[in-house]
């Protein structure tokens, strides 16, 4: 073991229930079940990979009590009917056999749902008849006493269910504004009979469910409920409510709290739940170390702790005394052996970026990650030794040539790389220098590790012509090539006021006090706010309707609030026509110009793929491959996903 992550691999007491270190994997929506909500063969693989890559309890996602009105999304796994008992205990056996410890996470969506997808044509339901706007603002049906009593009844069932699959702990989901959540909110709760008005009232309706579930279950079955430590949200619980409310549940019977943050409508929506980059690490441990001062029960947190330094300084400070560590679990499945050995450098890690996980499951598609193209294959996904060992040549060191590189030399090719640059990374070195875009600088690392480990002889600066590659006589040749900035014409002979976004990153180019941009995309926005920070006057010069469209949605939304919050003006359904010296010309749909200000222009419109070298070989090599942006993928989950799948095709 690590001598320096001792207390994160301690073992651990949830009520009777020891954990073998203190590393949970909270419940998050894979979307792997079957559409009808059972336990798949992929969705146990996937379970299993996390068991097996050493975390100590495995808290799975949402599971539905109430289908359809209560389910979360579109496909949940299902604990409301006896039928599921048997996949549920598959599942539970696959963890099991890897000493990991197994809960459901007993959920209903309440008000916070949508009648077209989630709750499959039925109205919604909630304490009181609220809407919920990011999810459509539908209204919900105010529950009655009686509804109130058979939902008791149904989260009753499915921790029966629970424990007879063979399960070793069951949570209530009472945090992220869901049902629980609802009752217990006076945002949420404007109920005035007996479960609603005061603390008391709104409280009685988790009360009550917490003595049902320890009904089913009996008194040494361990019990956790997870709350949100602070809704964020006026007229919201706030994490002094939070404290109330953990002393009470502590008092009813529960075994522990973990702490996470946030409601749908916390500002900028969703952000709270799924923090990104940008937002601190361990957002949510202030909120833990108030809530554990408080109770006499362990408390679990959550929130951008996949760093397992960072983990560890936040158990021997006495913050918590568990760590929950979700999306980097997803970049990463073997995480918790990696840091229990001592191999930091060897973690894979999670860019927080939301795009194919959070962002996936906004889209209604199973879940997915940006630098981890085996995740939801893990039954398919193993590295299988080439059937014959051929020469490549991959050309390019960026994210999409490491990793075709290094999966490839571990199927046992002999590989050779080239990168024109001086260092390996590509466009990533100057997408990690804004400070909020760190965790891409330690996955440049990562990849330039396992490059070398993986025995690919690297030759960097250093141009690799036709005649080069040919010379060299490869059986396969990988382009990865990349991609360069498109520049209009009109701003090709701006000089010096004219700068590429890299060129201002990387420090090439300074921008001056006044600076447009042009083109809010990603990149744009991003810049943006890099140059804001830096006490720069920014303005967004936009053609479409909206900047960063691009982005998945929990993500563009934090986005929008830090521009809003730097005061950078988007000027959106704006062409740029011209650069002078005094700014850039733009044009609206009406063809009406102005001019905006700026002594520095950064041009952001997006890339272009650099195919020429792709073009001069075609036809002169036995294999020819194109990777990552010149292949048109764009962004980094495109480039690793198809470098991953090519490298495993050849």
């Amino acid at each position: 073991m690590s001598t320096r992550l001792t207390r994160l691999f301690e073992p651990v007491k949830i009520g009777n229930l020891e954990i073998k270190n203190r590393i949970v994997m909270p419940g998050l929506n894979s979307k792997l079940g079957t559409e009808f909500g059972a336990v798949s063969e992929r969705l146990i693989d996937y379970y299993e990979g996390r068991a097996r890559g050493g975390v100590g309890l495995i808290i799975i996602e949402n599971t539905c009590i109430d289908w359809p009105v209560g389910k979360a999304g579109t496909n949940p796994i299902r604990a409301d009917e006896w039928k599921f008992v048997q996949g549920l205990h598959e599942l539970a056996e696959a963890v099991h056999a890897h000493g990991a410890k197994i809960a459901t996470q007993l959920q209903h969506t309440g008000r916070q749902g949508s009648s077209m997808t989630s709750a499959e044509g039925h109205q919604l339901v909630a304490p009181s008849a609220l809407p919920c706007l990011p999810t459509g603002a539908e209204m919900p049906r105010e529950l009655t006493v009686d509804d109130i009593e058979a939902l008791i009844g149904k989260f009753t069932l499915g921790a029966a269910i629970t424990k007879t699959a063979g399960f070793d702990a069951v949570e209530l989901q009472g945090g992220h504004g869901y049902l629980i959540n609802q009752f217990m909110s006076p945002y949420t709760n404007r109920r005035q009979d007996e479960y609603g008005g005061d603390f008391e009232g709104r409280m009685k309706f988790a009360l009550r469910v917490v003595e049902g579930v320890r009904t089913a279950v009996g008194p040494g079955f361990p019990m956790i409920v997870r709350l949100s430590g602070d809704e964020y949200i006026d007229g919201g619980l706030t994490v002094e409510d939070m404290v109330l409310v953990a002393r009470r549940l502590e008092a009813a019977g529960v075994d522990a709290i973990s702490v996470s943050a946030g409601i749908y409508e916390s500002p900028p929506w969703y952000s709270r739940i799924f923090p990104t980059a940008g937002m601190p690490e361990g957002c949510n441990v202030p909120l833990a170390a108030q809530i554990k001062k408080a109770i006499g029960i362990p408390v679990i947190v959550a929130g951008k702790l996949g760093d397992p330094e960072r983990a560890e300084q936040v158990l021997r400070d006495g913050s918590a005394d568990l760590i929950a560590i979700g999306r980097p679990l997803l970049a990463d499945p073997e995480l918790p052996g990696k840091a229990y050995e001592g191999r930091l450098g060897d973690i894979r890690p999670c860019l927080y970026c939301n795009e194919a996980c959070a962002g996936s499951i906004s889209r209604m598609w199973r879940i997915e990650c940006s630098v981890n193209p085996a995740l939801g294959r893990e039954g398919q996904a193993q590295l299988i030794p080439a059937d014959t060992k051929k020469r490549l040549v991959v050309v390019g060191g960026g994210p999409a040539g490491m990793e075709a590189a290094s999966v490839a030399a571990l199927r046992g090719h002999d590989v050779t790389l080239f990168e024109k640059g001086r260092d390996l990374g590509g466009q990533l070195r100057a997408a990690s220098v804004p400070v909020f875009k760190r965790p891409i600088g330690e996955y440049v690392e990562y990849l330039k590790n396992r490059v070398y480990k993986a025995g690919v002889k690297v030759h960097s600066g250093k141009k690799a012509t036709p005649k080069l590659i040919r010379a060299l006589q490869p059986d396969a040749v990988v382009l990865a090539t990349g991609s360069t900035h498109i520049l209009p014409d009109f701003g090709r002979n701006g000089g010096a006021r004219v700068a590429t976004a890299i060129e201002v990153l990387l420090g090439r180019k300074h921008a001056g006090k006044k600076v447009a941009v042009i083109g809010g995309g990603e990149i744009g926005a991003e810049l943006a706010w890099y140059l804001a920070e830096k006490g720069k006057q920014v303005k967004i010069i936009e053609m479409t309707y909206g900047v960063a469209e691009g982005m998945n949605l929990f993500s563009r939304l934090y986005l929008l609030d830090i521009l809003s919050r730097l005061g950078i003006e988007s000027l959106t359904n704006m062409t740029a026509r011209d650069i002078t010296e005094a700014g850039v010309v733009v044009e609206d749909a009406g063809g009406s110009r102005q001019l905006v200000e700026a002594d520095t222009v950064v041009v952001a419109m997006g890339f272009r793929p650099e195919t020429a070298l792709y073009d001069s070989l075609a036809g002169k090599v036995p294999e020819l491959h194109r990777i990552g942006d010149c292949a048109g993928a764009g962004k980094i989950y495109g480039a690793v996903h198809s470098a991953w799948r090519i490298a495993n095709q050849i």
